[in-house]
């Protein structure tokens, strides 16, 4: 059984990240993206990606909706901001 292509939190709502989405995963990755806009302030994506030591590409994706949060991503981000992003 071929695997089918999981869909991008961007494609789970009409309007990403502004707009709700009816998937609960998607919803927690677009809460978890607005509290990611909000904690980085007036701080670059570059100069955060490279605090948290994670790849600018990989938190612009996030940022974008065109790629899934992972553990590691989250726990560095919220360790170099200094912030809770994971929406509880």
């Amino acid at each position: 059984m071929a695997n089918r292509r999981r869909e991008s939190p961007s494609e789970l709502t009409p309007s990403w990240p502004d707009a709700p989405s009816s998937d609960p995963a998607g919803e927690t990755a677009r809460q978890f993206v607005l509290n990611l806009r909000c904690g980085l302030g007036e701080r670059s994506v570059r100069a955060v990606a490279e605090q948290a030591g994670l790849d600018e590409a990989t938190v612009r994706r996030v940022l974008s909706g065109a790629a899934w949060p992972d553990l590691r991503t989250v726990a560095r981000l919220e360790d170099a901001l200094g912030a809770r992003l994971y929406p509880r």
